[in-house]
């Protein structure tokens, strides 16, 4: 089993990186950090971790590479934490799936609040999900069509389907609320972390999913849209 770990800091200065780790420790949020992507890489594959604070310059490497390599396999909150300002930057860290951009310098009081909300959404979300999930890891959806959260992709007729990230997500989001309504709100919150996506963004993936996991995605009878509210995945079992 991983070490448990609630965050962990990627920042090239090791000054600014070891205070923050010390201040949120002092408050009782487990955290570690690393200066390197390399050594980010390394302890995110010995450890499990619900969120990261991730510098955008990290040496030769870039904090926009890492958030791309995290997000091909992990869900877990990422807050950008950098001096650069511009716009652009800001775009692009949250078009790759940072969660949050905060500017250096912070406040290390906001930024502790910010960040054990998001990680204490991030542990309810993962604990509800071990609740529900079958021993095997395998989550049947319709048919002969699986979740299986051990490699995170869709199985249908014995045939391996690949999710990206937030398909993931957002699939087994709604698998572990099966037969409820969720709000799109709630998407926004829970899958997203961030309110302001708009919701188009939320039916693209939608879409996304019936055509993995619907026998015809222009009749969808897993997941279902309600108008106005949001979906819901029916309880299906044939």
């Amino acid at each position: 089993m991983k070490d448990k770990i609630t965050v962990l800091m990627i920042d090239d200065d090791e000054m600014i990186a070891a205070a923050t780790a010390e201040y949120f420790d002092m408050f009782g949020v487990k955290t570690a950090y690393v200066t390197s992507y390399e050594d980010a890489v390394t302890f995110l594959a010995e450890h499990d971790v619900s969120l990261l604070l991730l510098d955008i310059n990290l040496g030769d490497k870039s904090g926009f590479d890492l958030c791309k390599k995290v997000r091909e396999d992990i869900d877990i909150p990422i807050f950008f934490i950098s001096a650069r300002t511009s716009d652009d930057d800001v775009l692009i860290a949250l078009n790759i799936g940072g969660d949050d951009y905060i500017k250096k310098p912070y406040t290390l009081s906001v930024l502790l609040a910010k960040v054990k909300a998001a990680a204490a959404r991030y542990e309810r979300m993962a604990e509800k999900g071990a609740a529900a999930q079958p021993s095997d890891g395998m989550i049947k959806l319709i048919g002969d069509v699986y979740l299986d959260t051990n490699i995170h992709k869709v199985i249908s007729g014995g045939k391996e389907i690949s999710l990206k990230a937030l398909e993931y997500k957002l699939l087994y989001y709604l698998a572990v609320n099966r037969g409820k309504v969720v709000t799109k709100d709630e998407l926004l919150k829970n899958v997203w972390d961030d309110e302001y996506i708009n919701e188009g963004t939320i039916a693209v993936h939608i879409r996304h999913l019936r055509e993995k996991t619907e026998p015809d995605p222009k009749e969808p009878k897993l997941i279902k849209t309600i108008w106005g509210v949001g979906y819901m995945m029916e309880e299906i079992g044939t």
